[in-house]
């Protein structure tokens, strides 16, 4: 552009920790257009999750994934502000006509799913042999935005915490002891999941042996799971809401942890962004699209002739799970938490 855009657009991918893996590429769009308005638009949970990052102006909820009679109203709600640049981080057809209808002078995302023709300029995604191939999100979101260029400033994941929330969540923990959080869901499906069980296991043994406070945390739609595990675990296990958080909720109490034990999920990438320690449980998902080099921690898994497969649901035993025992995420835990 040969003026200095007042106003960019970007439309956020939809999973929760997609989208704490792409702000490292908003800080970089802030960075190189310093005097614009940054403005993001997703899911409800997307822009709570980016709520107090104070250079981002505006945060618009949309539907994740809305059907393409209602793109048109859509486009009408966000074009006051997509008047100069739309960055578009999903790679969905819809993404990019949302984009192309909102009226952006300057609309860029990658070349896939029959959409270039929507956008003005278009990244190759990364390839191996000629296939598409996976790469960690929060570079291949960096990639995006180098095409604007943006430069990465390598302070990794960034979240902020609701400081009076975080103080309320302070105030409920013991003064000794090691803070756990137990995260047991993910959103993506079944197959991701570690099972209930062994997490209150996990618990179990880490309160015994280090008289940790362990905090479970569950979301929208986990309340079977929440009771599930609660119904395992023979220690009492601390909860810093009604037992479906919020995503203030989520990110005030993992702020304050000094360790989380996760799926591939959300929280995991939530903790990043705060510098917590993670143990990752990790099944059917291929490692390059999410481990990065700012997660403290481990990822714990196995190989198995069936995976990574990507899939939702296990169509076999889930043996990429289950074969991750308690004990070696409880080992792994109080290695972490000595170090």
């Amino acid at each position: 552009m040969t003026t200095s855009p007042e106003r960019v657009l970007a439309l956020l991918p939809n999973w929760i920790g997609d989208v704490a893996m792409c702000t490292p590429a908003l800080r970089a769009l802030r960075s190189q257009y310093p005097d614009a308005e940054l403005n993001v638009a997703g899911r409800i949970s997307a822009c709570d999750l980016l709520a107090g990052l104070p250079w981002i102006q505006n945060r618009i909820a949309i539907p994740s994934r809305p059907g393409i009679w209602t793109l048109p109203s859509l486009s009408k709600v966000l074009r006051p502000y997509a008047g100069d640049i739309t960055v578009v981080f999903p790679h969905s057809f819809r993404a990019a006509m949302l984009a192309r209808l909102s009226g952006a002078r300057i609309r860029i995302g990658y070349a896939r799913g029959w959409r270039s023709a929507l956008l003005t300029q278009t990244v190759a995604p990364h390839r191996e042999n000629r296939r598409i191939a996976p790469v960690y999100m929060a570079r291949e979101y960096l990639d995006l935005v180098a095409g604007l260029g943006c430069t990465d400033d390598g302070e990794g994941l960034e979240l902020a915490a609701e400081p009076n929330l975080v103080s309320t969540i302070r105030a409920k923990f013991p003064p000794t002891g090691p803070r756990i959080g137990i995260a047991p869901g993910a959103a993506f499906g079944g197959s991701k999941r570690w099972p209930a069980e062994r997490f209150a296991e996990a618990a179990d043994t880490l309160i015994e042996r280090t008289g940790a406070t362990c905090v479970l945390l569950t979301g929208p739609g986990e309340s079977d799971l929440r009771l599930e595990l609660m119904g395992h675990a023979h220690s009492e296990l601390m909860e810093c809401h009604d037992g479906t958080s919020t995503i203030e909720d989520l990110k005030a109490t993992v702020s304050q942890l000094d360790l989380l034990i996760c799926n591939d999920s959300g929280a995991r990438h939530v903790a990043v962004a705060f510098g917590v320690p993670t143990v990752c449980i990790m099944g059917p998902t291929k490692p390059a699209y999410s481990v990065g080099p700012y997660e403290k921690g481990q990822v714990l898994r196995i190989d198995v002739d069936c995976g990574p497969c990507q899939k939702p649901v296990c169509r076999t035993d889930h043996r990429c799970m289950t074969g991750i025992s308690p004990e070696w995420v409880v080992d792994t835990a109080l290695r972490i938490l000595d170090e």
